[in-house]
């Protein structure tokens, strides 16, 4: 059972953190919010102190004036660690925040123990890369509404949004809820992943190569189409100390739609002290 609960505001930032024990930082994607992890807050809590915030123009947070860049993001995770006095930490990035939390463990290594990537993107393809820019454009001419049901349809598998159309219509107010310029700006900075993780690193005087030292966690859907098997198994060739899970018949927004498929090797990789002894893709 959780022993603590925490909801506060520092900055610009809202968080909670929940339960006691080794910390473990989660972060959303791009138009969404914290509250996308409740089922995973649920079942982490008893055992690690639980982290999560809202991105910046994201939920209770602020959207600061001007564009976003990848370097604004991990600073917010950065400031929100010092704050909660966190030196170090695993971290959960799904989506988007799997951008950010890669960004981050590539700069601090020092302050992450482990790491793991949930329906994230990684060395798109060109023609992954063409569909993101495709979607990006059409949020800028129309409004990013107009991008609502086509990613219901990507996110969830038709057989849920049938029989749970209460979590299909939370997701759908969520979406609707947000600032447009806070969603383009951040929008903009996850449909130029590639390219704003290596600006970042070499801004800092990094090498844009450099591969997570720690331990690493890569899941995603299936029949996930923006975050693709293909991705992940790329991810696991260049990294060696790598769990790969693939999960049968589930799309972008697995960790919703089947929390416990999510959670049961999760739970796994973060109460360990170091990952599987070799890489290994699973079918959960």
């Amino acid at each position: 059972m959780a022993t603590a609960h925490t909801d506060g505001k520092t900055g610009p930032t809202a968080y909670e953190s929940v339960g006691s024990g080794p910390p473990v930082v989660l972060i959303h994607g791009v138009g969404l919010d914290r509250t996308v992890w409740d089922a995973q807050v649920a079942a982490l809590g008893a055992r690690f102190r639980v982290i999560r915030y809202d991105m910046l123009g994201h939920g209770e947070s602020d959207h600061p004036n001007g564009e976003r860049q990848l370097a604004d993001f991990v600073r917010q995770l950065g400031d929100l660690l010092d704050h909660l006095r966190v030196d170090r930490t695993a971290i959960v990035g799904f989506s988007m925040g799997g951008l950010v939390a890669r960004a981050f463990a590539l700069a601090e290594p020092e302050r992450v123990s482990r790491i793991a990537l949930l329906s994230t993107v990684y060395r798109r393809s060109p023609e992954e890369a063409e569909a993101i820019r495709s979607r990006l454009r059409q949020a800028q001419e129309e409004g990013p509404a107009g991008l609502i049901d086509a990613a219901l349809q990507r996110w969830f598998t038709p057989g849920f949004g049938s029989e749970h159309s209460e979590i299909i219509a939370r997701i759908r107010q969520r979406l609707e809820d947000n600032e447009p310029t806070a969603f383009l700006a951040a929008y903009q900075v996850f449909a130029d992943a590639d390219a704003a993780l290596a600006d970042f690193l070499r801004a800092k005087g990094l090498d844009p190569d450099r591969l997570v030292a720690s331990p690493l966690l890569v899941m995603t859907g299936e029949e996930d189409t923006g975050s693709t098997p293909a991705m992940a198994r790329r991810m696991v060739a260049d990294y060696p100390d790598t769990r790969c899970v693939i999960l049968p018949g589930l799309r972008h927004l697995a960790l919703v739609e089947a929390p416990g498929a999510v959670t049961e090797p999760l739970m796994w990789f973060l109460s360990r002290g170091t990952a599987a002894p070799e890489t290994e893709e699973r079918k959960a």
